[in-house]
């Protein structure tokens, strides 16, 4: 097995965390891996912050709902390839992903509420697996019952939501999710990573509904704006940087397993959300950011499918090489941001470009030894890292324009 060993990572005090407690259910839980709902305190004070509790639980079930539109498209993709270890992985992180849902549904609503999303969400997961192991009419219409039942729990918990609509907006991304399934079933992978991106996408005023609603019952535990610009902002620089992570994970896995079809689409996929990260970045920044960063992120997808071609060759020198280029991206990247935000150092900056390579390297690493379940553990690790990241940034942008927030 190739191996490089990591560099020591020093990150400065401006890297921000974000502390997770139970809320609104009259019990603290201890902060877990892969998300849960971020601490509050009661307060009058409507904060239009990217830091707000409302905010972050905004950004937080958005990029969970996101994790399981990509990790079930793993799924089933690798279910469609009649890759069973893989399937197995993947579906070991789809459960690990429903955990943490279910955990931030049961600090918000408390432990019986909590008990029956878990239940209900994960037999819709399972739905998903068999249709894609086998495309069955009887999962279909579990997934068709499932959509009522949700949108039904939904207004049980949230009256101010209809079941109508809630059971339309969960219609809609089942229906892009089996023409995801359908594409990958058919070869298509053009079709299948179209879609992805499109399900994916579909989170975003799901979340934006839920958040909406669970402040307006809970205002003083669930505090902030979540609607205003910042929380947009946040939200948008989590939903599009973990997207990266997801869709580089897809198209590295596609090139150790030797797929050089399904590489080809994901490897677009990845480039079209980094015009997407682009525009955000250009939204924030300006567009001489919009431009400069393009072409950037483009220099490191490029390093990693080097690192993975590399390590599906077993070649040492050829990975090093790589990852030395990698390095140098972290560091580009660390001045970037410096340039742009200069309250954030270039070290820190570039400490969490380096976090990002790394996690995104231990996928491929674990990948090529297929021990899938490590593999998706991975990939989760990833992409919450990339969450990170946005929680860094978007309270440094959020200073530095009160103009534009």
């Amino acid at each position: 097995m190739i191996g490089v060993h990591r560099r020591p990572l020093r990150f400065g005090a401006a890297v921000l965390t974000v502390g997770l407690l139970a809320t609104g259910c009259g019990n603290n839980k201890e902060a877990i891996s892969h998300g849960n709902v971020a601490a509050s305190t009661t307060t009058t004070t409507i904060s239009k912050a990217p830091d707000s509790t409302a905010s972050q639980v905004r950004s937080r079930l958005n990029g969970l709902l996101q994790g399981n539109v990509f990790l079930t498209a793993a799924a089933t993709g690798a279910a469609a390839g009649g890759r069973s270890d893989e399937l197995a992985g993947a579906v070991a992180a789809l459960g690990g992903n429903s955990g943490s849902l279910t955990d931030n549904i049961t600090a918000i609503f408390g432990d019986e509420t909590g008990k029956t999303f878990d239940g209900l969400w994960r037999k819709h997961v399972d739905a998903f697996v068999t249709y894609g192991q086998s495309r069955s009419p009887a999962a279909l219409s579990d997934l068709t019952q499932f959509t009522k039942d949700f949108g039904t729990f939904i207004n049980s918990v949230l009256p101010s939501l209809t079941a109508d609509a809630v059971t339309g907006m969960m219609a809609t991304q089942v229906q892009t999710l089996k023409a995801v399934v359908d594409a990958q079933a058919g070869g298509n992978w053009s079709d299948a990573y179209s879609n992805l991106r499109t399900a994916a996408a579909q989170t975003v005023p799901m979340t934006t509904a839920l958040i909406g609603a669970i402040h307006e019952k809970k205002p003083d535990e669930i505090g902030g704006d979540p609607a205003s610009k910042a929380a947009d902002m946040a939200d948008a620089l989590t939903v599009d940087l973990r997207e990266s992570a997801f869709l580089t994970s897809d198209a590295v896995n596609a090139i150790v397993g030797g797929r050089t079809d399904e590489f080809t689409a994901a490897r677009a996929a990845v480039d079209n959300g980094t015009a997407a990260l682009a525009d955000a970045f250009a939204g924030v920044y300006g567009p001489d950011a919009g431009k400069a960063f393009a072409p950037l992120w483009s220099k490191r997808t490029g390093y990693l499918d080097d690192y993975a071609t590399a390590v599906a060759a077993k070649q040492q020198t050829n990975a090093d090489s790589a990852l030395n280029s990698l390095l140098q991206f972290s560091n580009d990247f660390g001045a970037f941001v410096n340039e742009n935000s200069p309250k954030l150092s270039a070290e820190s900056a570039g400490a969490l470009a380096m976090t990002h390579v790394f996690t995104i390297k231990d996928v491929i690493d674990a990948t090529a030894a297929k021990d899938f379940t490590k593999a998706y553990a991975n990939v989760r690790t990833a992409a919450d890292h990339m969450s990170t990241v946005a929680t860094t940034l978007a309270p440094l942008i959020y200073a530095q324009f009160p103009d534009k927030y």
